[in-house]
């Protein structure tokens, strides 16, 4: 088992109701671990379900689904920005 270092951003940090949390996990990859999540229940079925556009950024670089993790990693998620 690995631990993660798990952050949440805007909107994901507001229906979690914390900015962070340290997360054991056999999880080897973003999908698997965001699937974990899921399978928590609520608040995260929602806010991180398959449907939404969640974006992820592990070691605050954003990668995709597929990313594989490492022990220690920070694994943050959050909705689409844009701006102007």
């Amino acid at each position: 088992m690995k631990t993660l270092q798990l952050r949440y951003f805007a909107s994901i940090r507001e229906a979690i109701g914390s900015g962070s949390e340290a997360y054991g996990t056999d999880a080897a990859t973003v999908a698997e671990l965001r699937d974990a999540l899921l399978a928590r229940g609520e608040p995260y079925a929602s806010c991180l379900a398959r449907g939404r556009a969640v974006r992820t950024a592990v070691n605050q670089v954003l990668r995709e689904e597929g990313a594989e993790l490492a022990t220690g990693d920070e694994v943050a998620f959050f909705p689409p920005v844009t701006g102007g």
